[in-house]
């Protein structure tokens, strides 16, 4: 059974940076895709940035383009997001997730039943 857990939340000004870090036990072989998702208070859940495992090919939200980049150590299930530039808008609880390879990396409704951490606090100020 593979756990999630994520570390690296915090208050940061605008313009800022952090490093949000997903260590995953449990279940290596069933990991294909990982991604983070962010929820902000009152709004739905949306897809942040998610990678292949495979083939390391990256997704991203058009609103962190440019800003935000998702990387693997391969070696564990570690997930990384460098998030620059950070914005007020930004601000938001942050979960990682993983899933299979059924359904691919990119679509955030697969991770629907995929597996999920109890998420890390950004706050931008």
């Amino acid at each position: 059974h593979v756990q999630l857990v994520e570390s690296g939340g915090g208050s940061v000004q605008a313009g800022g940076s952090l490093r949000l870090t997903c260590e995953g036990s449990g279940g290596f072989y069933s990991i294909w895709c990982m991604a983070w998702f962010r929820q902000a208070s009152g709004k739905e859940r949306e897809g942040v940035a998610s990678i292949d495992t495979g083939s390391g090919s990256t997704y991203y939200a058009d609103s962190v383009k440019g800003r935000f980049t998702i990387s693997l150590d391969n070696a564990k299930i570690m997930a990384y997001l460098q998030m620059n530039s950070l914005k007020p808008e930004d601000t938001a609880m942050y979960y990682c997730a993983a899933k299979g390879a059924t359904g691919g990396c990119s679509a955030a409704y697969a991770y629907d039943s995929g597996y999920w951490g109890q998420g890390t606090q950004v706050t931008v100020s």
